[in-house]
C-alpha cells in the first residue's frame, strides 16, 4: 500500500486538502460543525464554541495527520478554498469512509463529486476495500454511497454514543481487489441485533 499524508486532490469544482489551524479554516469548521442539519445523523453533537471546534480539529485532523497514512480532507470550492465539508477515511481495520457537508450546499452533487475523487485515490493507493455506514433515517447518505460504487451488505442496531440513542445503521462496502465477495463482518458480530434488509 502506498502511504501518503492527505495529498491535495482537485475535481471540476472542488479542492480537497488538509485542514489547517489558520483562523479562516477553524472559523469555517465552526460554521460546519455547528450546523444542526448537517450534524443531525452524526455521532457527535454540534459544537457550541471555538474551543470545541479546536478540540474536534485536533483529535480528528491534526493528530491523524501525524500518522503514516492519512486521507482526511476538507472540501473547498475552487472559488475561495474555504472548507464547506469534509470527507475521509478512518485509521481502523474497517477502513471506514465518512463525510459531511454544510446544509447550505446540499443537493448540488458536491458530496458525490468529492467522495468519488477520494475513493479513486484510495483505489490507486492500494487499499483492498472500504466500508461506510449511515443512519437509516438518512437515506441521502446511502445514495451517495451507491453513487460512488458501494454496495449494501447488512444492517445493525447500536446504542449510539454520546447521544445515547438507538440507531439502525446500514453498512456498505466497496472492494477494490479481486475478492468481490468479501464482507467486513465486525459490526455484524459486535451487535446482536443485525439483519439484511430486503
Amino acid at each position: 500500500m502506498i502511504l501518503e499524508n492527505t495529498p491535495t486532490l482537485e475535481t471540476r469544482r472542488l479542492i480537497l486538502r488538509k485542514l489547517t489551524d489558520s483562523p479562516a479554516d477553524l472559523q469555517a469548521m465552526y460554521v460546519l460543525l455547528s450546523d444542526e442539519k448537517a450534524n443531525e445523523f452524526l455521532p457527535w453533537f454540534p459544537v457550541k464554541n471555538m474551543a470545541e471546534t479546536r478540540k474536534h480539529a485536533q483529535e480528528r485532523y491534526f493528530d491523524f495527520y501525524t500518522g503514516n497514512s492519512a486521507y482526511r480532507y476538507v472540501i473547498c470550492l475552487k472559488s475561495d478554498r474555504i472548507p464547506i465539508g469534509y470527507v475521509g477515511l478512518s485509521g481502523g481495520e474497517s477502513h471506514d469512509f465518512g463525510y459531511g457537508l454544510h446544509s447550505r450546499f446540499w443537493h448540488q452533487g458536491i458530496m458525490t463529486e468529492a467522495a468519488g475523487a477520494v475513493v479513486e485515490r484510495l483505489r490507486q493507493a492500494g487499499y483492498d476495500f472500504i466500508t461506510a455506514t449511515h443512519d437509516v433515517r438518512n437515506p441521502r447518505s446511502g445514495a451517495v454511497m451507491e453513487k460512488i460504487g458501494m454496495k449494501y451488505c447488512y444492517s445493525y442496531v447500536e446504542q449510539c454514543m454520546p447521544k445515547n440513542i438507538r440507531v439502525t445503521f446500514r453498512m456498505y462496502q466497496l472492494n477494490f481487489d479481486a475478492h468481490q465477495e468479501r464482507i467486513y463482518r465486525w459490526y455484524w458480530e459486535q451487535y446482536p441485533e443485525h439483519f439484511i434488509e430486503q
